[in-house]
């Protein structure tokens, strides 16, 4: 063979063996994205599921909403203003939005931290309802001390004019129930009843609950039974393991495909949000097996 004619020929091998590999990248990608329409397409859509940022904080967000996005989720929850965007771009929501400045301890039950909280929830509604988001997460702090009754009397205070705003803004101020006992030591806002209470005194229907499931398994059980009396009172759902917070398959005591068959006949259209900290070496398994669980 001429020396010519044999660069020729291993010039054709290489192009032959580069379209191959080629062709082998580009079925891999259209195998991978069949699976994940296929996921998709399986799910029967009584849920709108999303799932808590917090929990995925070794995902970088890009990524992480790329690969939520492919098993079915609308949305994630928990994300600060300057996430917003690059979530919306790739075609999911913020289901329920928060900042650094959003204290689980130093709450609306103390008048102290009242004029700094309206401040900046103020501000923070005004740039959720800029941006189309229609819920804002709220917490009750600590007891330190603070009776029921004052609870309830402060926080309505504290609540109001941010629930005015919220009024006007066409977005859902929602007061998380979590436990006492194991995660949040003296947190107030930790039975179904007194966040109840606390949407009657208040009085409007931008004022409601989010109810954790996790968290009230470990305080008051009877969750089915307290959802169903207290629909009404709810715009939103957080799942979790019992006990550790984990997976929520069949290592934990909830069953929660019956618990999701109850919020759909409850005609629940909110969302539920994934809230559990993964232990599987992929975690995004793990988060798959959660909303495979949930899909009702």
């Amino acid at each position: 063979m001429s020396k010519v004619n044999r660069r020729k020929a291993i010039k054709n091998l290489s192009l032959g063996i580069g379209a191959i590999g080629l062709g082998s990248t580009v079925m891999a990608q259209s195998v991978s994205e069949s699976i994940s329409d296929s996921f998709q397409d399986n799910l029967k859509g009584n849920i709108n599921h999303s799932v808590c940022r917090w929990c995925y904080q070794n995902i970088p967000l890009e990524k992480f909403t790329e690969k939520s996005k492919d098993i079915g989720i609308k949305a994630i929850d928990l994300l600060k203003p300057e996430e917003w965007k690059i979530v919306t771009e790739q075609g999911l929501r913020c289901s329920l939005a928060t900042d650094t400045f959003a204290s689980i301890t130093n709450g609306f039950n103390d008048p102290k931290n009242h004029s700094e909280l309206q401040i900046k929830y103020q501000n923070l509604i005004s740039k959720a309802s800029n941006s189309g988001i229609k819920q804002v997460i709220v917490f009750s702090g600590n007891r330190n001390g603070i009776s029921e009754e004052e609870g309830w009397e402060n926080c309505a205070k504290g609540l109001d004019p941010l629930v005015k705003h919220a009024e006007k803004n066409d977005v859902t101020l929602i007061m998380e129930l979590l436990n006492s006992k194991v995660d949040h030591k003296d947190y107030q806002c930790d039975h179904t009843p007194w966040g109840v209470h606390l949407v009657d005194k208040i009085g409007s229907t931008s004022f409601k609950l989010l109810y954790d499931i996790y968290h009230m398994q470990i305080m008051e059980g009877d969750i089915i039974a307290t959802i169903n009396k207290y629909k009404d009172y709810i715009a939103h759902y957080h799942t979790g393991g019992v006990p550790g917070r984990h997976e929520i398959n069949h290592t934990q005591e909830l069953n929660y495909p019956a618990i999701m068959k109850a919020i759909v006949s409850n005609g629940f259209k909110g969302y539920v949000a994934q809230e559990f900290i993964p232990t599987y070496e992929n975690s995004l398994e793990a988060l798959k097996e959660g909303i495979t669980i949930c899909d009702v």
